[in-house]
């Protein structure tokens, strides 16, 4: 099947390809002669997947899929969430990403040690976070959703080479002590959030296509 995959990311588009397997024929924004910005204006990941996949359908008339990525840290309140890809500024630099990420969780862990020593009665600070990934299908004009998730914590540091976006600082609990940036692309496919929701779309369109 031929479809257009809403990214000009080489990282996503990779991975895609690789969860996704040979019957699927990917192209992406720049295939099809897209090479704005595509438009996620959205509140939640679910509108913005949405809005990315009807600006393709609407501009190139194709069957298309858009996903939209967001990393959830609880200390954070949730963020960065739906502004993952802008955490540190609009240039949308993911070392800045998580840099502050770092910094943020640093200074409140900081903080609540500092509590902790004056007596006061502090819960275990928690670096837990999830990567939470919607997935939306635009076929004949019609949305289809699919998510994913996957659960883990932010390292104290980064760490490895592999992967893209935030990988560097996110362990999955099936990798406990390694980043997603130190496992293999094979084990972060297996695992990853993208990969659930799109493994979801290739098996709704094996009974539905």
């Amino acid at each position: 099947m031929k479809i257009v995959f809403a990214t000009g990311n080489k990282g996503k588009l990779r991975e895609a390809a690789e969860i996704l397997g040979e019957g699927f024929e990917l192209t992406s924004l720049p295939d099809v002669g897209i090479y704005e910005d595509v438009p996620e204006t959205g509140n939640t990941l679910r509108a913005n997947s949405l809005q990315k996949a009807q600006y393709v359908y609407e501009n190139c008339g194709c069957d298309c899929f858009a996903d939209d990525t967001g990393l959830e840290v609880d200390a954070l309140g949730g963020a960065p969430g739906v502004y993952t890809a802008r955490y540190a500024g609009d240039d949308k630099d993911f070392n800045k990403n998580m840099d502050k990420v770092l910094y943020e969780l640093s200074r409140l862990e900081g903080e609540c040690a500092i509590a902790s020593s004056m007596g006061l009665k502090m819960k275990p600070f928690s670096r837990r976070a999830r990567f939470k990934s919607v997935v939306t299908l635009m076929l004949d004009g019609k949305p289809h959703f699919f998510e994913g998730t996957l659960e883990g914590v932010i390292a104290h540091e980064k760490s490895g080479n592999g992967g893209f976006g935030y990988d560097p600082i996110f362990i999955a609990d099936e990798f406990p002590g390694m980043t997603l940036a130190d496992i293999s692309e094979e084990q972060k496919n297996d695992i990853s959030h993208r990969g659930k929701a799109l493994r979801a779309m290739a098996e709704w369109l094996s009974k539905n296509k």
